[in-house]
């Protein structure tokens, strides 16, 4: 209880005064929320802190039933499109191949940049060497695979013909999937691409070596690797709901951002991962106050062209953009909370 309310004053300094720079009064001025109700997904990956540890914050925009519905299989986007959940942190490459596919979802706003970090094994010193080799995957099209695809073809790979993808048999498919990194733990892949804590855990271990840190490396530290997405029912129906769950989420990154061991006692506090020392590296390597600055319709474009590049989309990132996005209330709360 006292870490909890440890955490709420970080959280109450933020809004009041002004870490996170929210102007005092504009939330209150507005309409409450259609709903009190809000459903977001958890994965295994604790890159997705903004969300997991939002819920005071977004109380405080009015929400009163806030669930964290588990992901454990399949893509973000038929979870929101079904109606299992409302709105949740994504990875933008499976989004946009769901996008393609019909599911009637929107990218609302970057978070945050450099969730992904490529590791190998001697046999491996840099992307070009994938040629011919083989890489670990939790299941083809799930998140490991497109951005790797997206990876390969940035340097002018084929991935559908340069390299060997394996996944673990009896695979569920996940789209977070630990087998993956057995594998590569295993030898039998040389490459494998993890998310946190997967990477910090390897590191510890001294096992492989990086050649691709999307929080540090051009050009993939540029552009975002998870975005908020929603449900366009729930858009549609819930306008005001939908901005005031951004703009926590969004004070929740900057949270993570500005006060790491906070965010990272959270994360720990309320079962995220048992690993304070993990859960902290990931918040202080992380660029989670990125969201001002980065545009989120580039990001989009770019890994719109490399999934084309890939043979993985057949749109253009045009349509993707007019089919799947709605920036207006990230527009908003940029004008609204201070950069």
């Amino acid at each position: 209880m006292n870490q909890r309310r440890d955490f709420l004053k970080t959280l109450t300094a933020a809004g009041a005064a002004g870490l996170v720079g929210l102007r005092a009064g504009l939330a209150g001025a507005e309409p409450p929320p259609e709903t009190t109700r809000l459903r977001l997904l958890k994965t295994g990956s604790i890159c997705w802190a903004p969300q997991y540890i939002a819920d005071d914050l977004l109380r405080l925009e009015g929400f009163t039933e806030i669930t964290y519905v588990e992901l454990p299989t399949g893509p973000v986007s038929m979870r929101l499109a079904s109606g299992e959940a409302d709105m949740s942190l994504n990875f933008v490459g499976p989004n946009i191949i769901r996008i393609e596919a019909g599911d009637p979802v929107v990218f609302l706003a970057g978070v945050h940049v450099g969730c992904f970090e490529v590791v190998a094994t001697e046999r491996v010193q840099r992307i070009s060497d994938l040629k011919g080799k083989v890489a670990a995957v939790a299941s083809l099209n799930g998140a490991e695979h497109i951005f790797l695809a997206s990876i390969a073809t940035n340097v002018g790979l084929d991935p559908r013909r340069d390299i060997k993808w394996i996944s673990p048999e009896g695979s569920r498919g996940a789209y977070f999937n630990e087998d993956s990194m057995r594998l590569f733990l295993e030898r039998k892949a040389d490459v494998f691409l993890g998310f946190p804590p997967q990477p910090q855990e390897l590191r510890a271990r001294k096992i492989g070596h990086v050649i691709v840190n999307s929080a540090t490396d051009r050009p993939w530290s540029q552009y975002f690797c998870c975005l908020l997405t929603a449900s366009k029912d729930f858009v549609r129906k819930h306008p005001i709901a939908t901005k005031r769950a951004l703009r926590a989420i969004l004070k929740s990154a900057d949270v993570c951002a500005l006060d790491p061991e906070a965010a990272a006692r959270a994360l720990v506090d309320k079962g995220y991962t048992p690993r304070y020392e993990f859960a902290l590296q990931v918040m202080k390597e992380l660029p989670y106050g990125k969201w001002r600055e980065y545009d989120p319709e580039d990001t989009v474009r770019f890994y719109a062209l490399r999934l084309h590049e890939a043979g993985m989309i057949k749109s253009s990132p045009q349509r993707i953009i007019a089919q799947g996005t709605d920036w207006r209330f990230l527009k908003e709360l940029k004008r609204e909370l201070k950069g």
